[in-house]
C-alpha cells in the first residue's frame, strides 16, 4: 500500500508549481494547482532505479538498454490492446517538441493546423509560433437534462467547413486536456476517415491514456482502422502516471513505413531521439514495476473526484466540476457565478487565494468561464482548496 495523503515539502525542487506563481499569478500565497505534475512522491521503484545507476561513478555516453522498445511495446498491448512492432518506437524529448518538430518535417509555408477547442494551448501556440495558421475546429458541449455539462462531441460538420486545401496536420487530445475525455471508437474511426479522405496527417497526444477512471478505458487513435494506422503519430508518456515529468521520458509510435522514415530519419540526423541515459532506465522501471503502484493511485484519484463533486454539489452548485473519464485535471464550469474573465481570476488568485488554470487558455471563447483544477493531491490539500473557495462564494 502507497500513502497517497502524505504531504509532500517541495521546498529546494526549483519546481514550476511554487517558482513560478510570482510571475503568472503575481502573488506567491497560494496553493499551487495548475501545472500537470502530482503532489504524490515519485514512487520508489523509479527513484532506486536511478539511484542504482548513480552508483556507478562514470556517466558516460551510453546505449538504449536493449529492453526499452519491447517493454513499451508489452506494455501498449497489456494495457490497450494495440500490438506495437518494436521499430515504429522511439524516444522524443518531451510531446510539445514532438509536436514541433512534426511541423517542421511535414509542413510548408501556407499551410494549416487544426486544433479542436477547448484544448491545451501548446495544441495551437507551438504551430502559430513556428508561423502556421491554427484552424479552429471548437468541440460541440454535451449537457444532461438539467443542463450541466457532462462533456463534449468532436463536430465533424465543422470540420468539413474549415478544411481547405491548405490544412495539413490535426492535433488530437486524447484523452482529452482539458476535459478528460476517453474518445470512443466510433469517433476516433470517422476522425481517421475524415483524416485520410483530406490528406490529413494526425499527432495523437495519448500521454493521460494510463489513468482512465471509472470504468472508461483508452483507446489509441492508430488502432482503430487501417485509415487511422496510415495517418498517424502517436506521442505518449509515463511521465503523468507515475509524476516524473521533470525526467523527460516520451516516445513517439508510428506504424506506417513512409511516415516512420520520413519522422524518424529527419530525427536521426541531428540525434532529437537519443535518449538521455536517465529518461529510459525510469521508463523501464515504471513500465515493468508500477502496475500496483497506478491502480492505487487510480483509485486515490477516483476518490478525490468524487469527494470533489459531492463537495461542490453539496456547497457551492453555482461551480461544477466536469467528471473526467481520465486524467487528475478537473474541467470546472464556473458559468453560474456571473462573473467576467478578470472577475474570475481575481476571484480565485486574490480571494480563494488558489493558482488555477485559467480556462481562456484553452480557448478564447471556448474556455470563458472555466477554470482547470489539478486534484492529483493529498485529500486534505484538495478540501483545503473547496473550503477556500467555499468561504469566498
Amino acid at each position: 500500500m502507497y500513502n497517497f495523503d502524505k504531504i509532500i515539502d517541495r521546498t529546494g525542487s526549483d519546481d514550476i508549481k511554487h517558482a513560478d506563481l510570482l510571475r503568472d499569478y503575481g502573488r506567491t500565497d497560494l496553493l499551487p494547482m495548475w501545472i500537470a505534475d502530482m503532489e504524490w512522491e515519485t514512487p520508489d521503484f523509479i527513484v532506486d532505479a536511478l539511484r542504482r545507476r548513480l552508483q556507478h561513478p562514470l556517466l558516460g555516453y551510453t546505449k538504449t538498454p536493449r529492453d526499452y522498445r519491447s517493454t513499451i511495446a508489452q506494455w501498449v498491448l497489456s494495457h490497450h490492446g494495440w500490438a506495437v512492432n518494436e521499430e515504429w518506437i522511439t524516444y522524443i524529448p518531451g510531446i510539445v517538441k514532438g509536436i514541433g518538430f512534426v511541423i517542421n518535417r511535414f509542413l510548408h509555408p501556407g499551410d494549416k493546423v487544426i486544433v479542436q477547442p477547448p484544448i491545451y494551448h501548446p495544441f495551437y501556440l507551438t504551430p502559430q509560433w513556428n508561423g502556421y495558421e491554427v484552424v479552429w475546429n471548437p468541440l460541440m458541449e454535451q449537457r444532461d437534462p438539467t443542463g450541466r455539462l457532462t462533456g463534449y462531441t468532436m463536430d465533424f460538420d465543422d470540420l468539413e467547413r474549415k478544411c481547405d486545401g491548405h490544412c495539413r496536420l490535426l492535433i488530437l487530445s486524447n484523452p482529452h486536456n482539458p476535459a478528460g475525455i476517453c474518445w470512443d471508437r466510433a469517433t476516433l474511426t470517422r476522425l481517421a476517415e475524415f483524416a485520410v479522405s483530406h490528406n490529413l496527417l494526425v499527432i495523437s497526444d495519448e500521454i493521460h491514456c494510463d489513468m482512465a477512471l471509472f470504468g472508461h478505458h483508452h483507446i489509441p487513435f492508430a488502432s482503430v482502422s487501417p485509415e487511422a494506422a496510415s495517418c498517424s503519430i502517436t506521442f505518449s508518456a509515463p511521465s503523468k502516471t507515475f509524476n516524473m515529468a521533470g525526467v523527460v521520458s516520451s516516445w513517439a509510435i508510428v506504424a506506417d513505413d513512409v511516415l516512420r522514415d520520413k519522422f524518424y530519419g529527419w530525427m536521426s540526423a541531428s540525434e532529437f531521439n537519443e535518449d538521455p541515459m536517465f529518461a529510459s532506465i525510469a521508463a523501464i522501471a515504471a513500465l515493468k514495476h508500477g502496475e500496483p503502484w497506478r491502480r492505487e493511485m487510480v483509485q486515490y484519484l477516483e476518490g478525490n473526484i468524487d469527494f470533489m463533486l459531492d463537495y461542490t454539489d453539496r456547497h457551492m452548485p453555482h461551480i461544477q466540476p466536469m467528471r473526467p473519464d481520465a486524467s487528475y485535471l478537473v474541467w470546472l464550469d464556473c458559468r453560474q457565478l456571473g462573473l467576467n474573465h478578470d472577475e474570475l481570476i481575481d476571484f480565485f488568485v486574490n480571494k480563494a487565494h488558489l493558482a488555477l488554470s485559467d480556462g481562456e487558455q484553452f480557448g478564447k471563447q471556448e474556455g470563458r468561464g472555466f477554470m482547470r483544477m489539478n486534484v492529483g493531491c493529498p485529500r486534505s490539500m484538495l478540501q483545503q482548496a473547496l473550503e477556500q473557495i467555499r468561504a469566498c462564494i
